[in-house]
């Protein structure tokens, strides 16, 4: 009996030790790498679990400080002085249970952004990633104002006020075009290709009252190819890209706008094919990946792409938003798929589908001016609602 109690506490012990390292398992750092932005620098790290940290800046002289907790960093890594950073050294924490790495800067700098990302694209790696500009270059959070006895009204939309030194860029993407009709509607034989031009004209129009700088990839009936879109809207240096189209279905009753974003498959698929490109000196807009090894720019295009695509969803949750109170919308508005106009690594992009022309009423309402007026004032205030978002205008 004895021996039985004994036993079972020995599987009992035994259990709890696993459970306790699987717990709190060891995040093994296996590299630790920059890259060059318009503003500052990256630093990413490569993890084998979640990453428990903390990053702050210290003065006198001026450091930036990532303590990992319950960390090991393999090997010696070495970082090259750069633009922002002169040296950088490994101490350990206090309590031995992980690693504390400073970054001497050559000036003051600020944290632009910090985030972690879990593994994705068949890889097993964790990632850690912050984003060090130069001072100044942030949007800092402006002192609130003292409380009020009276009550202040609150605005329905935020305030976008447009900056002469930045102003904001909107590409707009009229579907189809030219040799290219697009779908044809089921009652009055209306081309999707006019459709989405007026709707693009449309929109322009009312961006611009509102201070954005709008550039269109076609303001006529041409054809155009898709890649040719996209890199359209980044010759423009486009913060935001709109594509416009309405759908059709063989359904007759199917009603209702929607709206796309990249989806993380097509999105690895085609951070990867970027990343074989030979010359990628031009693949992200800032960046400079021609002293890169093809893992780092790997990790630079999908770390981008990551960044564009959560920019992309947010933009998409205001649209919804908006839309809602004015017209029909699908169920699972926010949608996602593999369109090549969205596949730009650098420019959050959506892809609105208006409505169907294979629905009577829907495509009798898109030949209308009045109509596409209104969806033209919920996309603006969706514009104007996403710039002013502070986690998008401190990024931009």
């Amino acid at each position: 009996m004895r021996r039985l109690k004994f036993f079972k506490m020995l599987v009992l012990v035994a259990g709890l030790c696993f459970y306790s390292t699987m717990a709190f398992a060891i995040n093994s750092i296996s590299n630790i790498r920059t890259g060059q932005q318009t503003d500052g620098i990256r630093v990413v790290f490569d993890g084998t679990e979640k990453f428990q940290y903390d990053a702050f800046l210290l003065g006198n002289p001026n450091r930036l400080v990532i303590d990992l907790k319950n960390a090991e960093i393999k090997g010696n890594p070495k970082i090259p002085s750069n633009a922002l950073i002169s040296n950088f050294r490994i101490g350990q924490l206090p309590g031995g249970k992980g690693k504390r790495l400073v970054f001497e800067l050559k000036g003051n700098a600020d944290i632009k952004r910090k985030f972690a990302l879990e593994p994705q694209g068949g890889k097993n790696n964790w990632r850690l990633v912050i984003d060090l500009a130069q001072h100044g270059s942030v949007a800092q959070p402006k002192a609130q104002p003292k409380a009020q006895p009276k009550a202040q009204p609150v605005a329905a939309t935020p305030a976008y006020k447009p900056n002469p030194k930045r102003q904001k860029i909107v590409v707009l993407d009229p579907g189809h075009g030219g040799k290219d009709p697009g779908a044809i509607g089921r009652s009055f034989k209306t081309y999707e290709k006019n459709i989405t031009l007026s709707m693009g004209k449309e929109l322009k129009k009312q961006l611009e009252s509102r201070g954005f700088k709008v550039y269109m990839t076609r303001s006529t009936d041409v054809f155009i190819p898709l890649r040719q879109r996209v890199r359209i809207a980044r010759s423009y240096h486009a913060d935001l890209f709109i594509s416009l189209h309405a759908d059709s279905t063989v359904n007759r009753n199917a009603q209702g706008l929607s709206i796309y974003t990249l989806s993380e498959t097509a999105s690895d698929r085609e951070a990867a094919a970027l990343a074989e490109r030979e010359n990628k000196a031009d693949i992200i807009d800032g960046m400079d990946f021609s002293d890169n090894s093809p893992e780092i720019n790997d990790v630079l295009i999908s770390l981008s792409q990551n960044d564009s695509r959560n920019k992309s969803s947010k933009f998409a949750a205001y649209v919804v938003n908006e839309m809602r109170k004015q017209v029909k919308i699908l169920n699972n508005t926010h949608r996602f798929a593999g369109f090549a106009v969205l596949k730009a690594p650098d420019i959050p992009s959506v892809l609105v589908e208006l409505g169907y022309l294979s629905n009577y009423t829907e495509e009798k309402y898109l030949r209308d001016a009045s109509y596409r007026k209104k969806l033209g004032a919920a996309i603006t205030r969706s514009v104007v609602s996403y710039f002013a978002d502070p986690e998008i205008a401190s990024s931009i």
